[in-house]
Parts: C-alpha cells; sequence; structure tokens
C-alpha cells in the first residue's frame, strides 16, 4: 500500500495530542461588513483583498504553501575582517626578521597579535585534524585547535623537517597569475573559438540545404529534392571535418557501465560529502554545478567547485551555461588547468533563475544551440583525452516527454555518456520517477551508455531498477545519498543496513575534520563548516532507522509518524527542527558565535 507515510513500530510512535477548540456559537452579523465577511460565495483570493483596512493590513492572509527556497536567507554568520588576522602573522610571536611582511599596503586585516589572541574566540575542545594529519597547522594561531600546536610563547609548531611549501591537503587550481589573466581577458581562448564557429557554420550549410530541398518540393520538383548530395572527397591533407569525426572515435574511453554515480549536488555535493560518499562505495563522483562565465571569469567560488580529493578516482566537474562559445571556453580551460577525468553538461536544472536565462533545462527547447555546445566542446576535450557527459530530463513538460528523441542526437554529437533524471522540468522532485520511459529512451543508444537517476533509496529499488531496465547501463544517486550514504554499500553488499546512533556520529566527525581540511580550522572554516553540516542535516534527518520500520525498506518520498529513536542520540538526529541540528553542530564544533542563525535552504527540505 503506497500512501506516502513512513509507517513506525508502535513501541517508537509519538501519541498525537489533539487539543479540541470549543464550538462558537452561531451569531447572525450586525452590518453589511461582517455579513461580507461571512459570505463564503466569493473566492477567498478575492475576499482576502477586499478585507483590507485603511492602513493596507489584510483581515485574511492566504495561507501560503511551504515550498520553494528561502531565497531571502542571509549566511549564518560572517566575521568582520578586522577581527581577522593578516597571513603574513598566521605564525603567531615569531622574531623580527625572522616572520613573513605584509606586502599589501591596504591590508584590511588585523597586525596586531597579542589583539587578535585577547578577542579570539575559546578554542574548540579536540585535536587539529590537520595538526594531526600533515605535522603542521597551516593555519597556525587562528587555528581554533591551536592549543596543540602553539609554544609558550604563542608561536606555530613545526616539525623539524618542515619545507615551505604553502600547500592545502587539498589543491586549488586557480593560482593568482591564472586569475589576474582570466580578469583581463587576456586567455588564449582562441582554439575553442575555432571549433565553435565551425560547427555553426556545419549548422548553417545543413539548414541552408535543407531550406533549398524544401524550395524544391513546394515548387514540384520532388525528384531533384530527394537526390543525395555527391560527397567530394578531400585531396591533400586532412580537414578539419574529418578530424572531429576521428578523434572522438579513437580517443581511449572511460568505462561508465554498471558503475554507481553520484550526482551534482547543488550546496550540499561539496568535496568533505563525496569524500564521505567514497568511503562508502560510490564509483563516479561530480562536483556542484560550476556556471561557465565565472570559471572564465576567474571567479574564486566557482574555481573551488573544481577541487578534487585524492580518493576521487573517477571525477569530473559540471558545467552549467546558455551559449555554446562561453561553455566549451569554460570547458577549456578547466580541461588544461584542472585535474578532471570528464566534464558534464547540465541540460536538467529547473531552477527559474538558470532556465529564465537560457541554460538547464531550457536548453531542451534550444536544440540549435544544444547541438553546437555538445558537438564543440566534446570536440575540445578530445585534445585533452577527457570524456564530455550530459545530464538532462525527461523533458520540460508533463505532457511532452521528448528525451526518447535526442538521446540518439547526444550520441551522434559526441556524448561519452547519457544521465536522464526520470523527471520533467515541471515535475520539479515531486511524483515518482519514471523508470518506464527511462529505458525506453535508454533502448535508443546503440553504443553509448545511458544512467538513470531519480527514488533510488535502498538496494531493493536497485536490484529492481536493473531487472526492469537492462538497457539502463548505471544509476546515478543523489536525495538518496544525502538522507542515507552508505546507501552506496548497501547496493555492493546487497542488504539493508542499520547503523546506529553513534556510527552515525562518527560518520559526521569524519565530515567535520574533512569539512576543517577543506575550509580551513580557522574561525571561518568552523563556521562555513557548521553551515555545510548544517544543510546536509536538512536531508540526514529524513532517515528513519531500518530497525523502527513497521514496514521495510523506507521509501524516498514517504513522510515518518512522529517517532523517538531506540537512544537519545538517535531522537536528536530525526528531530525536523533546526534548533536541534544546530546542538548536533555544538557537540562537534563548540558553541556557536554570537548573532548565528541558520535558515534551511529549502522551505519544505525536499520532502
Amino acid at each position: 500500500m503506497d500512501d506516502g507515510i513512513c509507517h513506525i513500530k508502535a513501541e517508537y510512535l509519538i501519541p498525537r495530542v489533539i487539543v479540541e477548540k470549543p464550538a462558537e456559537p452561531a451569531e447572525k452579523p450586525s452590518n453589511g461588513a461582517e455579513a461580507k465577511e461571512n459570505d463564503t460565495s466569493e473566492p477567498p483570493e478575492k475576499r482576502a483583498r477586499c478585507d483590507e483596512h485603511p492602513d493596507g493590513q489584510k483581515r485574511h492572509e492566504k495561507k501560503k504553501k511551504n515550498r520553494g527556497q528561502n531565497k531571502a536567507r542571509q549566511l549564518p554568520f560572517k566575521q568582520d575582517d578586522a577581527l581577522r588576522l593578516c597571513k603574513s602573522l598566521l605564525d603567531g610571536n615569531v622574531p623580527e626578521g625572522e616572520g613573513k611582511k605584509c606586502q599589501n599596503a591596504n591590508c584590511r586585516f588585523s597586525h596586531d597579535v597579542e589583539k587578535f589572541l585577547q578577542l579570539k574566540p575559546k578554542d574548540i575542545d579536540g585535536k587539529c585534524y590537520i595538526y594531526s594529519t600533515k605535522g603542521y597547522c597551516s593555519f597556525g594561531v587562528t587555528c581554533r585547535f591551536a592549543g596543540e600546536h602553539l609554544d609558550e610563547n604563542n608561536r606555530n609548531v613545526y616539525p623539524p623537517d618542515y619545507k615551505a611549501d604553502n600547500s592545502m591537503l587539498v589543491s586549488t587550481w586557480l593560482s593568482t597569475d591564472l586569475q589576474h589573466i582570466l580578469r583581463k581577458r587576456k586567455y588564449d581562448f582562441s582554439k575553442s573559438t575555432k571549433i565553435v564557429k565551425k560547427f555553426e557554420k556545419l549548422q548553417e550549410d545543413e539548414k541552408s540545404d535543407k531550406t533549398k530541398s524544401d524550395e524544391k518540393v513546394a515548387n514540384g520538383d520532388k525528384e531533384n529534392a530527394e537526390e543525395p548530395k555527391e560527397e567530394s572527397k578531400p585531396t591533400g591533407p586532412v580537414t578539419d571535418e574529418d578530424l572531429i569525426k576521428l578523434r572522438s572515435a579513437e580517443r581511449k574511453r572511460i568505462d561508465f557501465r554498471d558503475k554507481l554515480y553520484l550526482s551534482p549536488l547543488t550546496t550540499v555535493g561539496n568535496l568533505p560529502f563525496r569524500r564521505i560518499c567514497k568511503e562508502y562505495g560510490v564509483d563516479i563522483t561530480c562536483g556542484e554545478m560550476a556556471c561557465a562565465i565565472p570559471i572564465i571569469n576567474g571567479a574564486t567560488q566557482e574555481w573551488a567547485l573544481t577541487k578534487r580529493h585524492a580518493s576521487e578516482d573517477l571525477f569530473g566537474v559540471q558545467l552549467c551555461g546558455h551559449k555554446p562559445q562561453l561553455v566549451t571556453y569554460a570547458a577549456q580551460i578547466i580541461a588544461e588547468k584542472a585535474d578532471i577525468d570528464f566534464i558534464d553538461l547540465n541540460i536538467g536544472c529547473p531552477i527559474d533563475l538558470i532556465f529564465n536565462q537560457g541554460g538547464g533545462s531550457a536548453l531542451l527547447r534550444r536544440q540549435n544551440v544544444l547541438q553546437v555546445m555538445v558537438q564543440s566542446c566534446s570536440r575540445v576535450l578530445a585534445d585533452y583525452g577527457k570524456e564530455f557527459t550530459v545530464k538532462t530530463r525527461m523533458g520540460i513538460y508533463n505532457n511532452k516527454l521528448i528525451a526518447h528523441e535526442i538521446v540518439p542526437k547526444f550520441e551522434e554529437w559526441g556524448a561519452s555518456l547519457i544521465t536522464i533524471h526520470g523527471r520533467t522540468k515541471e515535475q520539479r522532485y515531486t511524483k515518482r520517477a519514471d523508470w518506464e520511459y527511462l529505458q525506453r529512451c535508454a533502448a535508443q543508444a546503440t553504443s553509448v551508455p545511458v544512467y538513470g537517476n531519480g527514488d533510488i533509496f535502498c538496494y531493493n529499488d536497485y536490484e529492481h531498477i536493473r531487472e526492469k531496465c537492462p538497457n539502463i547501463s548505471g544509476v546515478m544517486v543523489g536525495r538518496g545519498a544525502l538522507i542515507k550514504p552508505w546507501l552506496f554499500r548497501e547496493i555492493k553488499e546487497r542488504k539493508n543496513l542499520d547503523p546506529s546512533s553513534s556510527e552515525r556520529f562518527d560518520m559526521l566527525k569524519r565530515y567535520v575534520n574533512y569539512g576543517l581540511e577543506h575550509w580551513g580550522s580557522d574561525t571561518k572554516g568552523v563556521e562555513n563548516t557548521r553551515r555545510f553540516l548544517l544543510e546536509w542535516q536538512s536531508f540526514l534527518y529524513r532517515y528513519v532507522p531500518y530497525g523502527l520500520l513497521e514496514r521495510p525498506p523506507q521509501r524516498i518520498n514517504e513522510r515518518p509518524e512522529a517517532y523517538r529513536g531506540r537512544d537519545d542520540l538517535e531522537t536528536l538526529m530525526a528531530s525536523p527542527n533546526c534548533n536541534d541540528w544546530v546542538k548536533l553542530s555544538e557537540m562537534l564544533l563548540g558553541p556557536v558565535p554570537d548573532g548565528f542563525n541558520f535558515v534551511p535552504k529549502h522551505k519544505a527540505n525536499a520532502y
């Protein structure tokens, strides 16, 4: 029975408390205004507009649905630059002449170590993960675990064999010099420009030939119109057109078949989360969606999305854009400067901001643009031995599915992997994913693997889909991995897992350590780690422990009844209240700073 409710065993249910309101006696309206207020013949929207006080306040507010994103939310915490220490003083009170000197005359950070240490928040209990991993901590006196690696004179401790390499545990590809070149628009994109123009010209020639043929048919010269155009064989050196055909077929390809693929997840699919998923057995990882324009403009935050951890043995970056030239530029520079195996094109994003600009799922109705984009990117990446993949949806509108028509085109245009989300743009994440339609789409491809995406939440779901959809080459997992990252292990071990609250808490500890390594162990890094932990917890709390289920397994769109866990920690982890999520973060990262306020990204947390 599919009633949308996740049924819990009776002994764990929290009884509902129903408060009955006393019935109010019906009173006759004493005047025309009250009669109008009690009149239900008019639609409630109209009555709400009419029933306003002179000062503009409404008597009857229409109740809004708890849907969409909290777009007006602010960052939970922002540290004043004047309270942050200049990087030249991270080693603390070193003797004059031995330390670094600040080269920026207009530096906005503090240069008073003693004052900084007085104002610095209390250190967090525990060991510094960076220090225990590298043997020294690059954040020095600003580290919130600095007590472990400062001497009695508040100087940062380094090992005897330390060599200054200024490297972090996770490398970044955007150097200062590269950023300067990009911002001055001096990077050489001539290769991409030439390739895009070549494919645009081929498309124009094809349109022109088709127009001439149509005109002949309209004029009654059907016989000549249907005559195939005789191909002229080129002499001399090989032409660009021949190179385009040869290189995509001859280059060494990645074997994408029968793998588990972690979906690119905006905000929550960060590098620390991907490391957790790698520990649980995922095969393919992909960074969060990066927009093409900020990439080619050298935006630090966007380039951070191209970072790769050593454990990610098959890693890609997802790009989003609305113009072939811009997306091809971004693909070229990422292939040249970042350590990636493939680049994925987002053709499925349903967010209005992206859609209205012509990117994401809007590309499905701009197929001439999409064709040049896929052909150009796959051609550019071929020169660097990288693959180009696409991720799309079934279509834009529920009553017009087009993915089955476009799959053969993706294959022809040079895509190495096609992933289809089993919903339309209109559906976003509501209703069930249509795997029967995905099977139909996969049957249209002859040599390129097709992956399916949607609603996989346990190994039973995976096994059912692989049996039901034999043409599907693999699966991509998104929300299911956010709610229970051990899903990948369940699939590979072919059994349902029931991790205890302490095991799940240890997973959060590892995530926090990876976050401190990635974002830093100073106050800014700690609060960034806390913020992304809370964003993840807005999905994690939806997991119902296997041992509590009356009818296992849990399905992804089922809402659980109110329940208590097998211990206090499990109950806390199941709380839908974000104040309880903050309590969890304080158990790992210490008390929140003054003025801290966290608002979840999704109003309804994407049920």
